[in-house]
């Protein structure tokens, strides 16, 4: 398995978020990449651990400092070889007057799989020196937007509106929440 060493803007590409979300993380002390040089620096297991912390946030709708600390458990168990290759990683959360646990069931192995999949998609994100231009931006910018106005043409202005509202609207809706059927019995 060769090594992986990606910035923020590859490492948000490969997880298929924006990179304002994925620094947003960062920031909140979600995730605790190394810092050299003024960027963070992304292996596969800080990925992975990306890639569970937007699972359990798209899933739960979970705040921050709930989602921080799931991360950090589960930064813990991700340091063993062996856990990656499990097919499902349970969390479990015990309300602190000692009740029974909540417990969660993540799919690592298919999460783990999406991620190794994904990430030919850095090689596409190159990293550009802040501030510089590539040679040739303007004309590819130039010809882009007359692609765009073509592609456009017979769009008004109320169906683009209703598309960014059809759009926003979803990314509100709230995670589906359903009861399970457990294979224990107490």
């Amino acid at each position: 398995m060769q090594i992986v060493e990606l910035k923020l803007k590859q490492a948000s590409a490969v997880l298929g978020v924006h990179p304002k979300d994925l620094q947003n993380l960062v920031q909140l002390r979600v995730l605790h990449p190394p810092r050299r040089n003024n960027f963070y620096w992304f292996d596969r297991k800080l990925l992975l651990e990306a890639k569970l912390a937007f699972y359990l946030k798209e899933s739960l709708g979970s705040s921050t400092e709930l989602l921080a600390r799931f991360t950090e458990v589960l930064s813990r168990d991700l340091r063993d070889a062996g856990s990656v290759k499990r097919r499902y990683l349970r969390l479990q959360s015990r309300p602190a007057t000692g009740q029974e646990p909540v417990e969660i069931r993540l799919p690592l192995r298919q999460l783990t799989k999406e991620l190794e999949d994904q990430l030919p998609r850095a090689q596409v994100f190159k990293d550009q020196p802040r501030g510089r231009k590539r040679p040739g931006w303007n004309r590819e910018l130039t010809r882009n937007l007359k692609a765009a106005a073509t592609d456009l043409s017979g769009v008004t202005e109320s169906d683009i509106l209703l598309a960014i509202r059809t759009y926003r609207a979803a990314k509100k809706q709230l995670p589906e929440i359903r009861i399970g059927k457990s294979n224990q019995h107490p």
